[in-house]
């Protein structure tokens, strides 16, 4: 593919409403800064018609670059797989619902001229979305920060314009459980943000269930820390000494009081400390897990087709690959 000055990756999943709105607007944001650029958008396994309107609008746009994967591989590896695409020299990141709006990059480009090369959106309103959500939100960012060795931007999703080192590095990361803002924070660099007000879903529903919530969480909070292993160590070892203390109690009561031994008690200390260990078992495990998981080395994710100006494209043979691996 041939060099660009700007290549814009958006993930889009059952975005079929927006997807003709989402072209014109991120189109029209390009051409106020450059002609050369590029539009990547991947498909990640939607079930809606995205795919054939993708392939449609990449007949009328040959700057359009649509990837479809052989199946849903989640937000994070679907964008992972865009930006294995993109040869800009900068890069907009970017979903394809529009509550991050295009039209900031103009003011991207202007901060990474003054040598930033990294510009991340920092949310000051998050416009449609419920208290619940917004709740979650904050405290997802205050915890991620407090149990993170890394220090990630709060109130900052993946919507950012990044340079061309950046991005390599980002590709030569092979973990398979992707939480790229956070990669990308660790990677360093001058890293500035721009502050703006995040709007509604331009239609459609969010895709990101309470559950899918939890488990991007937890990616982020495994990725970068192992405080909460250090956690389960102390917390393992302040429950220790209370046995101890309990213990050289009840050797004190057996000899000065005339006690009587309860079942009731006697269970719930039991149930205590084997509830805090399968707790603390669990945790160890996610991290056991995970490096299974890496061990085996599979393909970070598998493109089923490239599609430019309506016409099926090579792929780069990173695509079908971990990023960075050969």
């Amino acid at each position: 593919m041939t060099p660009v000055a700007i290549s814009v990756v958006a993930p889009c999943y059952n975005e079929q409403a927006v997807l003709p709105e989402f072209h014109r607007r991120v189109s029209a944001a390009c051409r106020t800064v450059t002609g050369s650029y590029e539009i990547i958008v991947v498909n990640d396994g939607s079930s809606d018609g995205s795919w054939p309107l993708l392939m449609s609008l990449s007949e009328q746009d040959p700057r359009l670059i649509a990837v479809n994967l052989s199946r849903n591989h989640g937000h994070q590896v679907a964008l992972t797989a865009g930006l294995t695409y993109a040869t800009g020299e900068r890069i907009l990141i970017i979903d394809a619902d529009l509550q991050d709006p295009p039209e900031l990059l103009a003011e991207m480009i202007a901060l990474a001229g003054d040598g930033a090369d990294v510009v991340y959106g920092k949310r000051r309103s998050r416009a449609g979305e419920t208290r619940f959500k917004r709740w979650t939100a904050f405290l997802f960012y205050r915890l991620l920060s407090r149990l993170t060795e890394q220090t990630i931007p709060a109130d900052a999703g993946d919507f950012r314009l990044i340079t061309r080192r950046v991005l390599d590095v980002l590709n030569s990361m092979p973990e398979k459980h992707r939480f790229v803002r956070g990669m990308i924070a660790w990677a360093g660099f001058r890293q500035v943000p721009l502050v703006y007000d995040r709007a509604p879903r331009a239609a459609g529903e969010t895709k990101y269930t309470l559950g899918k919530m939890l488990r991007f969480g937890l990616d982020a909070i495994t990725s970068f820390s192992v405080r909460p292993l250090r956690l389960a160590f102390h917390t393992g070892a302040v429950l220790a000494v209370l046995s101890l203390a309990l213990m050289l109690y009840s050797i004190y009561a057996y000899f000065t009081h005339d006690t009587i031994r309860g079942w009731t008690s006697i269970i719930s200390v039991i149930l205590f400390f084997v509830a805090a260990q399968f707790v603390f078992l669990g945790l160890i495990g996610e991290y056991v897990g995970r490096i299974y998981l890496e061990t085996k080395q599979r393909p970070l994710f598998v493109v089923e087709d490239v599609v430019i100006a309506g016409r099926p494209a090579s792929r780069p043979r990173s695509a079908a690959m971990q990023a960075g691996r050969e």
